[in-house]
């Protein structure tokens, strides 16, 4: 069984949580994964830029971070994933791109670093851009605000 929860920051509003639980539990079928016990964390700048510098020594705004609390080598997936609100709209505005749209790329981009996909290297990125726009082709996204 897969298991997901959503916390909002409550600053926040509009985010649409059953719509955020389609999207990855989604990913995580499409990827095989049948058991997980995943969180999603829809917060601040200040919160993933003190997450970033605590478990990356980095001081940087970012927009997404994801935590797999269980071994990459286990069956079932526990783990967290934490967007920055404020940085998703900055993003879509940045590239031009739809909000939710946005949003529904960051929710797949930290699933998919929970299965071990990795972004440090250009043909990583190149990889996992290319199966972000695979699922965002396969989800509905334009439900995520409202």
């Amino acid at each position: 069984m897969i298991s997901i929860r959503v916390e909002t920051d409550p600053t926040f509003k509009g985010t649409n949580e059953p719509a955020a639980i389609s999207i990855i539990s989604h990913v995580l079928q499409s990827e095989g994964i049948e058991t997980a016990e995943i969180t999603l964390v829809f917060g601040s700048d200040e919160l993933l830029s003190n997450l970033k510098k605590e478990f990356f020594n980095k001081e940087q705004f970012t927009d997404v971070i994801a935590f797999r609390l269980n071994d990459y080598e286990e069956k079932n997936v526990e783990g967290e994933v934490y967007i920055s609100l404020p940085r998703a709209a900055e993003n879509a505005e940045k590239f031009n791109e739809v909000p939710a749209k946005e949003l529904g790329r960051l929710i797949i981009h930290g699933g998919l670093h929970l299965l071990g996909y990795e972004d440090k290297s250009e043909a990583e990125k190149k990889a996992m851009t290319k199966k972000e726009d695979y699922y965002l082709e396969q989800v509905d996204w334009s439900q995520l605000y409202g």
